[in-house]
C-alpha cells in the first residue's frame, strides 16, 4: 500500500495526473487479465496521452472562437448541387494547408459558406493545428483598435500564428483606405505562411470597391488568389430550406461567378 501511494505521488510530481488517477484500475485491471508489466506501463501511459490530446483539442477549440461546430458530415451536398462534393472531400483531407493554399467560399448569403468553412476548420483542429476565426469586420476593428493603442504588430501576431486563420463575411461592409492597407498587409504576411479560408458575397470584381482601392485590390487578389481553391455556390438559402419542403414559392437562386 505505501508503494502504491509513494508511485501515485511520484506520477503527480511528473503531472501524469490522468494516470495518478487511473493507477488503481490499471493494476486491477493488469491483475486481473494477468499483464505483463509492458503491457501495464503501456496502458497506463496511453490513457494519460490520450486526456491530454483531448484537453489539448478542447482547449484549442475554445481558443479557435468557431461561432458554431458543424461538422462537414452534417452538410446537405443534395441540397446545393453546385458544390463539388469530391472537392470538398479532398480539402477536408488539409492537404491544401500543407501546401499553404487558401480557400474561398463564394456565394449568396445563407448558402452555406460559413458551414463549410467551420467545417475545414474542425477537421484541422482535430489534427492539431492551431485555428482562429474572425470576421472581416471583427479583424479591422480588432486592428486598428490595436493600432489606437501602439499595440498593432501584437495583434498581428495573433493572426499570422495560426496553422488556419478563417475570415468570413467579406463584402458586408466597404473597407476605408485605411482598413483596407491593414487587410492587405495581412494577406501579404500570410502569403505562402499559412493557409486561410475566406468567404465573401462578392464578386472578385467588386472587391476594388469593397477595398476602395482597385489597385490594391488586385495586389491583394494576386496573392490570395496566386494558391487558392475558389468554390463558387449557386443555390437557394438553407434557411428557405423548409419552405422548399413545403412546397412554398421562392425567389430564383442568385448566383455569384468565380471573376478574377
Amino acid at each position: 500500500m505505501v508503494e502504491l501511494e509513494h508511485a501515485r505521488e511520484l506520477l503527480m510530481t511528473m503531472k501524469l495526473y490522468t494516470a495518478a488517477e487511473l493507477l488503481d484500475a490499471h493494476l486491477e485491471q493488469a491483475s486481473h487479465e494477468q499483464q505483463t508489466y509492458l503491457h501495464f506501463l503501456d496502458a497506463l501511459l496511453s490513457s494519460e496521452q490520450m486526456e491530454r490530446s483531448r484537453k489539448s483539442q478542447e482547449t484549442r477549440l475554445k481558443l479557435s472562437r468557431l461561432p458554431h461546430r458543424k461538422q462537414l458530415e452534417d452538410f446537405d451536398f443534395s441540397f446545393q448541387p453546385s458544390i463539388d462534393k469530391r472537392q470538398i472531400d479532398e480539402l477536408a483531407t488539409l492537404a491544401f494547408t500543407a501546401r499553404t493554399e487558401n480557400v474561398i467560399l463564394m456565394g449568396p448569403p445563407g448558402v452555406g459558406k460559413t458551414h463549410l468553412a467551420v467545417g475545414l476548420a474542425l477537421k484541422a483542429l482535430e489534427t492539431g493545428m492551431v485555428v482562429y476565426y474572425t470576421t472581416l469586420s471583427h479583424l479591422i476593428d480588432d486592428l486598428r483598435k490595436a493600432q489606437t493603442l501602439g499595440k498593432l504588430e501584437r495583434r498581428f501576431g495573433v493572426y499570422l500564428r495560426p496553422a488556419v486563420l478563417v475570415i468570413d463575411e467579406i463584402g458586408y461592409t466597404q473597407l476605408s483606405r485605411q482598413e483596407a492597407e491593414l487587410f492587405f498587409r495581412l494577406v501579404s504576411d500570410r502569403y505562402e505562411r499559412g493557409s486561410m479560408i475566406l468567404t465573401s458575397n462578392k464578386y472578385f470584381s467588386d472587391w476594388g470597391e469593397l477595398l476602395s482601392d482597385n489597385v490594391l485590390a488586385t495586389a491583394l487578389l494576386d496573392r490570395l488568389l496566386h494558391h487558392a481553391h475558389v468554390i463558387n455556390i449557386r443555390g437557394q438559402t438553407y434557411r428557405l430550406k423548409d419552405r422548399l419542403k413545403a412546397g412554398i414559392h421562392t425567389a430564383p437562386p442568385v448566383t455569384i461567378s468565380e471573376e478574377s
